[in-house]
């Protein structure tokens, strides 16, 4: 492998090593193969070098990775999901996390269910990094609404399965606006939740609310949803907690969508309570879920910018900051943090990647 700067990326590159964001979080998968379109967005991560592989390796090995690894992956990135978005106080943060890190383990250890996440990553690394995202926020919902152990591992394990129908979509939607689209695929889109059922219908390892989230994750309380346009009485709240969780998650990550800041993606969740949402998860959510998460650079009342490094409890909108360069564009020799709530003139006023 061989290291270079980002500006030297060619389309058709394969990634070397995974990258990760100042939280720890996975952005890039090692194995990733590169576009040079992806430039800009590095930059403004602030990713400057990467590691890829040499034309005279073997690419088809570099995409490959052992279940272990995928297992270790998906914990890790479960952990860091639950961390970034969370503003728990730390001893409840820790407990959350020591569960849902032994529902994942649990959960990992049994050959069925790997064999099917290893086929969601095999088909696209996107899509695998989306179940996985939805499946942390959905594990926080659910243990923050004091579900039983047994619940929250369905939850987990049907997030983790929800977009398994992908696997059998005719068109290739990784850059698809669904909106965009013409009928005919829109359609196929759509079919996923009906090849996700189909695909688990028959096996006996999963439990009924599995398969009910792989088929019903696009419903919505109100009717609007599909495949059947349910309405909220029909619905169970595991599916209820991963239909909101998805519909988040594809928003800041623009999964078949036009790509939303988190306080946006929040705001609209927030809108639609007691409409698309239950209402009372959708307070959860808002309990729970940061708008602006770790890692998130954002611009301060003073033109700084900063990247976020802490939460603090109940107040979602002044988190702990690192700032990086002043109103002109230079950056602070030194390590300054600043707490916002001791900071009261010093306020967020946007963000860059969230």
């Amino acid at each position: 492998m061989r290291r270079i700067s980002i500006e030297a990326i060619q389309d058709g590159d394969i990634l070397a090593k995974d990258i990760f964001n100042l939280s720890g979080v996975v952005l890039m998968s090692e194995g990733t193969r590169l576009k040079r379109e992806y430039i800009p967005r590095m930059s403004e991560l602030h990713i400057v070098n990467v590691f890829i592989y040499e034309e005279t390796e073997k690419k088809e090995e570099a995409a490959v990775i052992t279940e272990e690894e995928i297992k270790n992956q998906c914990e890790e990135t479960v952990r860091n999901t639950i961390q970034k978005y969370t503003y728990a106080e730390n001893d409840e943060l820790k407990e959350i996390v020591k569960v849902a890190d032994e529902i994942m383990s649990d959960i990992l250890s049994q050959p069925d269910i790997m064999y099917n996440v290893s086929c969601v990553r095999d088909k696209s690394n996107e899509l695998y990094m989306h179940s996985v995202n939805v499946a942390a926020i959905s594990t926080l919902i659910a243990l923050r609404a004091k579900f039983p152990k047994n619940r929250v591992r369905e939850i987990t394990i049907g997030a983790l399965l929800h977009d398994i129908g992908y696997t059998t979509v005719t068109v290739d939607t990784s850059d698809l606006i669904l909106e965009e689209c013409e009928e005919k695929v829109r359609k196929e889109v759509m079919r996923h939740v009906i090849y996700g059922y189909t695909d688990v219908e028959k096996k006996d390892w999963i439990s009924k609310t599995v398969k009910d989230i792989v088929l019903q994750h696009h419903e919505r309380l109100d009717g609007s949803g599909y495949p059947f346009h349910m309405k909220g009485e029909h619905l169970k709240q595991e599916v209820r907690i991963v239909s909101l969780c998805d519909q988040f998650d594809s928003m800041v990550y623009g999964k078949l969508m036009q790509r939303y800041k988190v306080r946006d993606a929040i705001e609209y969740i927030m809108s639609q309570a007691g409409v698309k949402f239950d209402f009372s998860l959708v307070q959860l959510f808002m309990e729970s879920v940061a708008a602006y998460p770790i890692g998130t650079t954002v611009i301060t009342n003073e033109g700084d910018s900063a990247v976020v490094l802490r939460q603090n409890h109940k107040f979602p909108t002044r988190p702990v900051i690192r700032l990086l360069k002043n109103s002109e564009g230079e950056p602070y020799e030194e390590f300054e943090e600043r707490d916002l709530t001791k900071n009261l003139t010093l306020f967020i006023v946007d963000s860059v990647d969230a």
